[in-house]
């Protein structure tokens, strides 16, 4: 009965998943560079592949060249359904797929292993650009900045941050938004703590908010049977200069950089 059960799951997941990339891909605006493979029902003369011109257009039999550019593959199939039942077809059923996706791209830098200009095959997400770029490095931070050109000007962009431990830990979906053609992605560098002197893992560490000079040293493996718990200090740089903080609280936060010093007991 189990067996049946996991079966029939994978079943709705397989088609529901199916839906959603079809309906997907009929929502997917083509641009210069895109293959198209139009195909009309019981009509197998008219099978054509065309390749997106400069000027956004595309040759179809019977009809000759027609502007596609900035249309949906739906948009373009009811278009070209239209202009057949026109004289030519009765009540033509028409279907176009992406043969070949040329047209849209987006850059991602920063802390990933392949960075640079990606092609968006069809409607991409955030974390599917991340994965198309290797994912994340082990140095990434916390947030990716995402800028997106609010019309033909460059002067106009819209910054976009996407918090990567909601999404990525936490599963937050609402942070997996939808990439456009000429998107720049940037992924920060994960701010950074040193801790030093008498801890089981002296190194130097990631940083996350509201991290405390207790919790850095558990994450340095916490004290050693030397450490003088009491006289733990931080050198932190302070406008270019650096500054030091003596007997210190736990609880003190730390920033950036913040080097803890836990020195070794005398006694």
């Amino acid at each position: 009965m189990m067996i049946f059960k996991k079966k029939y799951m994978l079943v709705v997941f397989f088609l529901i998943f199916t839906h959603v990339c079809i309906a997907s891909a009929q929502d997917y605006i083509v641009g210069e560079g895109d293959v198209l493979q139009i195909t009309v029902y019981e009509h197998p003369d008219l099978t054509t592949v065309e390749r997106v011109s400069a000027d956004g257009t595309i040759s179809v039999p019977l009809i000759g060249p027609i502007d596609v550019n900035g249309l949906t593959l739906s948009h373009i199939s009811q278009k070209i359904a239209a202009l057949l039942s026109d004289g030519y077809i009765i009540d033509p059923q028409v279907n176009i797929f992406i043969q070949e996706f040329r047209s849209k791209k987006a850059f991602i830098m920063g802390e990933v292993n392949k960075p640079g200009l990606h092609v968006l095959h069809g409607t991409t997400t955030f974390l599917e650009l991340l994965s198309e770029a290797g994912g994340l490095t082990k140095n990434a931070g916390d947030r990716a900045i995402l800028k997106r050109k609010s019309g033909t000007s460059d002067e106009h962009e819209t910054i976009i941050a996407l918090d990567l431990k909601r999404l990525i830990e936490k599963g937050d979906t609402s942070m997996d938004i939808p990439i456009l053609d000429g998107d720049s992605v940037y992924i920060d560098k994960a701010g950074v703590f040193y801790v030093t002197g008498e801890v089981k893992k002296p190194d130097s560490y990631k940083i996350e908010d509201g991290t405390t000079v207790l919790k850095a040293v558990t994450i340095a493996g916490g004290f050693t049977d030397k450490a003088s718990k009491g006289r733990v200090k931080i050198i932190r740089k302070v406008n270019g200069e650096e500054k030091i903080i003596g007997s210190v609280d736990m609880d003190e936060p730390i920033v950036p950089d913040d080097v803890i010093v836990v020195p070794e007991s005398f006694f």
